[in-house]
This record gives structure tokens, C-alpha cells and sequence, in this order.
């Protein structure tokens, strides 16, 4: 084939080429074929599904305090550091979702122990920072709403043995929490200087306090943990203070409601908790879920000593 003949045998093609892509085209319009990269003019479901998919930043408040003490916001890194931790669990939806739920039951639990104990009601949120309101052990052996270590826990008069470990009790535990953080606050001068000694301790925070000649934690340069610890608190008390705010949109009906109890007083020993439970109206289940802090299936109470054993009112359970 000669070069003039292979000229006319591309321009044909082209032309049929041509020719296909509009028909295809005309085609494709005669249908109202919308390309996948096109969003439709007129579809408000489709539009609105695009706008509930964009991730928004978030404002830092523009003024704070954790137990009445202002957090210094006119600062870049304390500023940074605060909208970090609100991003972080914000945007960690389920979690706060269920923070907001547990919240709702048990702060009317905790912020009467706190005002009886003299904490400021700040405290309650240290609590969800470090338990998620649960009944929680950690890899390093830290339990209960507070996360005391057994060490701890005796050492500031808690009962911890196989059939008592009253870190799990939430009364005598925020008692303990309260003694801790009194103490630290009148070593340190600031709430929010005890909540940080709370996390690493006082001899920690002490020592580089000292080291880095500061005399606040918002001063300090510290572990990672520690560092994010009281900012983590302050994120927990904005968004539980604020939810919608935060994009979290809850019915009365979707929060867990507290649960009444009465309180028996045993100083005797208990051969099997669950005869006590059914003798009571309710389960094990129950007994245990109400009273974490009885740790074993019977109780050995050779002294005498006085437990109070809650037991819910009748009609929050089905028992069997």
C-alpha cells in the first residue's frame, strides 16, 4: 500500500471514529446519562449527602478553666494541645457517644461524692479520662472508676483481697481520689497541677517542676501521656458540656437513666451470693454488676466487719 493510500485509509477511520463517539454521545444524552464525576444539578438527596460527608475543623473555645483556674489559651501550644484532644474525641463519635450515655447515669452519682469529699465538680471528668466510667483493670493492674493501683489502694486504707477490692467501690474509692488530690493540691497550689499528679504522680511532677524551674503544668515539658492527660480532661468537659455543639444529638430515651437502689448492711459471712442475690429479688448478674467490688462468689467475713450492699428497686431488671 502506498503512502498516499495509507493517508486515505486514516482519514476514514478517523471520520467513523468521529461519527461513533457522537452517536454514543447523542446517545448518552437522549438518556440523560450523568457521568460518575458529575454531580447532579437538581438531586437535593444527593447534595445533602455530600454535605454530611465533609469532616469540619472545630473551634477552640476561646475561654476555659478546669477547677475554676483559667487555661492560659492565649497560648499557641496550650491552645494546640486542647484542639487536639477535642478533634481526637469529637471525632471518635461511638466512644463519645457512649461516654454521653454512661455520663448521664453516673455523674449524678459522682458529683455528690465529690462536693462530700470537698473536690470541685471538675473532678468528675479526671474520672472519664481515666475509666471511661467503667469498672475498668489496665495492663499495669490499675481498677475501678479511679485507677488505683493495689499499692495505692492500701496504702490509703482500701480492703483489696480475694474477696474484697473496694478500688471497685465508688464510694470509698472517690474518698481515696479526694485525700490524693487534696494532698497534691496543697503541695502544688493548682487543681490542675494535682489532676497532672494524678496521671504521673507527685514526686514526678515535683521533680520536674524543680528541673525545669516552672512552677505550672502548662509550663511543663513532659511524657507524652502526662502531657496530653489534663487536655484530655478539659476535652471531655467541653463536649460532655456542650454536645450538640459537637455535632452529638441525643433523646432523653437514649441516655442511660440511673438506677435506684437501697442499701443492706452485712456483717456476717455470706456462704453463697447467689442464694443472698434471689433471698434479695434479683440475680448474681445483678449482685455483681451493682456491687463490683465483691470479688468472689461468697464472702469470708470472719471479722464482723460491716459491708453496705446496694440492690436495685424492684422494676429496672427481669430476673428469672
Amino acid at each position: 500500500m502506498n503512502v498516499l493510500s495509507k493517508i486515505g485509509l486514516g482519514t476514514i477511520l478517523v471520520g467513523l471514529s468521529w461519527l461513533t463517539i457522537s452517536a454514543v454521545q447523542e446517545q448518552s444524552q437522549d438518556k440523560d446519562v450523568i457521568k460518575p464525576y458529575d454531580a447532579p444539578q437538581t438531586s437535593s438527596v444527593t447534595s445533602n449527602t455530600f454535605e454530611m460527608s465533609k469532616v469540619r475543623a472545630l473551634a477552640v473555645p476561646n475561654y476555659m478553666d478546669f477547677a475554676g483556674e483559667k487555661v492560659p489559651l492565649n497560648d499557641t501550644d496550650v491552645r494546640e494541645r486542647l484542639d487536639r484532644e477535642i478533634h481526637v474525641n469529637t471525632y471518635w463519635q461511638s466512644n463519645m457517644l457512649l461516654m454521653i450515655k454512661k455520663a448521664n447515669r453516673f455523674f449524678p452519682e459522682i458529683e455528690p461524692l465529690l462536693e462530700k469529699y470537698g473536690l470541685p465538680d471538675d473532678f468528675k471528668y479526671l474520672a472519664v479520662a481515666e475509666s471511661g466510667l467503667d469498672d475498668v483493670r489496665s495492663h499495669a493492674g490499675a481498677s475501678g472508676f479511679w485507677q488505683f493501683m493495689k499499692a495505692t489502694g492500701k496504702e490509703y486504707g482500701l480492703e483489696i483481697n480475694d474477696y474484697v477490692d473496694e478500688r471497685y467501690n465508688l464510694e470509698l474509692a472517690t474518698e481515696v481520689a479526694a485525700e490524693y488530690l487534696i494532698k497534691s493540691k496543697a503541695r502544688f497550689g493548682s487543681w490542675t497541677t494535682a489532676a497532672a499528679a494524678y496521671n504521673a504522680g507527685n514526686a514526678g511532677i515535683n521533680k520536674q517542676l524543680e528541673r525545669q524551674d516552672v512552677t505550672g503544668y502548662y509550663d511543663l515539658l513532659l511524657n507524652s501521656e502526662t502531657s496530653r492527660y489534663v487536655f484530655r480532661i478539659l476535652a471531655f468537659k467541653e463536649i460532655l458540656s456542650n454536645p450538640k455543639k459537637y455535632g452529638f444529638y441525643l433523646d432523653k430515651e437514649d441516655l442511660y437513666q440511673p438506677i435506684p437502689t437501697k442499701t443492706l448492711v452485712v456483717n456476717t459471712p455470706v456462704e453463697d451470693f447467689a442464694v443472698f442475690a434471689k433471698e434479695n429479688g434479683i440475680n448474681y448478674k445483678i449482685l455483681k454488676i451493682h456491687n463490683p467490688w465483691l470479688r468472689d462468689t461468697y464472702l469470708n467475713n470472719a471479722s464482723g466487719k460491716e459491708y453496705k450492699i446496694k440492690i436495685p428497686l424492684p422494676g429496672y431488671y427481669e430476673t428469672n
